[in-house]
């Protein structure tokens, strides 16, 4: 929220005359204000409109109306719109005028995409929508049967009902996600993103019921795959405020393409351990290691097991989200706290686009021995990746290894994502991973799987100063 208390010059108009006037912003839809040149007005007076003057522009508002208040700092009243309502916060901190109920201008376009979905879609929606519904009332008024007694017999007892009848639900979940490939097989990426859209807006409730599923489609950052959303796959435990919102919690945390993501960890701390046993040129320098879109860096768990780990290794962190930078720093002091011992590590707050315009990004970032990506690479455009596949190429020592992951093209779980969780990525096979050396052919690289499968990785050596 806006915090600035300023004071702002403005004028309300009554008929066809202005009331000069100091307001302050209040909250995001209201704003205190003072009557100047001794004008004073009755709370419920309505005004046909609000002119403020703010960073040399003048923007006019519609009709307001005031409401009385204890007098606060010369403040006697609280002003309010009545018709239009306008985001106050969005005009003080960015110079627009925004109303809340601009949301309603696409509403006809909303309202016909229902005429573009396929009837077989639509049946299916609507029973999955019936069946789940049913579900929710069973579970919930079981929670109901139990909800007087102490809360370790109600933990006791929600246990045994997640155990038995809530691996029958999470069976049927199965189903369900098997029926729908079959109703989508065969449709283009249009015809995809449309029916998603459809899926979305009739299951809503039961969407936002579980913590996963809320959070990758409200995508509070901006975008899916975020630190918090790591930290939920990580924890792969149930989370809710019911049995029946804990068990849609789990059921996609548990899905190959989230175990895939699990065992990415365990891949990078395996190649680091080998790679610092076998990097026999370094004697007091420490292996450099730059870890791009970090996110919350939970890797550092299995990679620096002893005092003698942290000794050996520099990290750098890069991320463009802040939050993620602050939650890897986090694991690095955890990780300090618990060892008893020191870490070095650098943290960059930077985005792909920063790398891609920097012409010498070795000066600015120097080189490394070992550069690893788990997660940048499944959103990035071919071209993108190519150029950020490049980029990276450079800041690495000759000797060195760099491991980029990427979600394959068979992923199982590819339609649950895009359909339920509204996370859409840039799939990839060998052939697409092996084409980002095609103009570094003295690049010794290879490519391998985890074991779920879903998981595909490109393992690149530098041979010479290429």
């Amino acid at each position: 929220m806006y915090q600035e208390p300023f004071e702002i010059k403005a004028s309300l108009v009554d008929e066809n005359r202005e009331i000069p006037i100091d307001a302050k912003y209040s909250s995001k839809y209201s704003l205190l204000i003072r009557f100047l040149n001794g004008n004073s007005y009755n709370g419920g007076t309505e005004f046909s409109k609000l002119v403020i003057r703010l960073n040399g522009d003048s923007f006019e508002l519609g009709q307001c109306r005031i409401l009385s208040e204890p007098n606060i700092d010369g403040y006697t009243g609280r002003l309010i719109f009545t018709n239009d309502i306008y985001d106050l916060e969005s005009l003080m901190l960015n110079n627009k005028v925004v109303k809340l109920q601009n949301a309603f201008l696409n509403l006809p376009l909303i309202l016909a995409h229902k005429h573009e979905i396929r009837q077989s879609f639509k049946n299916y929606t609507a029973n999955l929508t019936y069946d789940l519904n049913v579900y929710k009332n069973l579970f919930d008024g079981l929670d109901s049967e139990y909800a007087g007694e102490p809360e370790h017999i109600r933990n006791s007892l929600q246990e045994a009902v997640i155990n038995t009848e809530g691996r029958k639900f999470m069976s049927f979940l199965n189903d369900k996600l098997l029926e729908l490939e079959g109703i989508i097989e065969g449709f283009s990426k249009q015809e995809h993103e449309r029916h998603g859209f459809y899926f979305r807006k009739q299951l809503w409730s039961i969407i936002l019921s579980a913590p996963f599923m809320a959070r990758t489609n409200l995508k509070p950052r901006g975008y899916a795959g975020d630190s918090e959303m790591m930290t939920m796959l990580y924890s792969n435990d149930y989370q809710g405020d019911s049995t029946f919102s804990k068990l849609m919690h789990k059921h996609p945390v548990e899905h190959p393409a989230a175990q895939a993501v699990r065992n990415r960890r365990t891949v990078i701390a395996r190649m680091l351990r080998e790679m610092k046993e076998t990097w026999h040129e370094l004697a007091s320098e420490k292996l450099r290691i730059l870890s791009v879109a970090c996110g919350p860096a939970r890797e550092i768990q299995d990679i620096l097991l002893s005092p003698d780990d942290c000794k050996k290794l520099h990290f750098t962190f890069l991320d463009q989200d802040r939050s993620a930078l602050y939650e890897a720093a986090k694991m690095i002091n955890e990780t300090e706290q618990n060892l008893d011992t020191k870490i070095e590590a650098h943290y960059l707050n930077d985005s792909v686009r920063t790398m891609l315009a920097t012409p010498r990004l070795t000066n600015e970032w120097g080189q490394f021995h070992f550069i690893y990506s788990l997660g940048l690479f499944d959103y990035l455009t071919p071209p993108v990746a190519s150029a950020v596949f490049g980029k990276l190429y450079q800041l690495l020592r000759p000797g060195g290894e760099m491991v980029l992951g990427n979600f394959h093209a068979s992923n199982p779980s590819k339609y649950y994502m895009e359909y339920w969780l509204d996370w859409v990525l840039y799939y990839r096979k060998e052939k697409d991973l092996k084409n980002l050396l095609r103009n570094i052919p003295s690049a010794k690289s290879d490519v391998f799987f985890d074991d779920t499968g879903v998981q595909i990785f490109l393992h690149v050596k530098k041979i010479g100063n290429d």
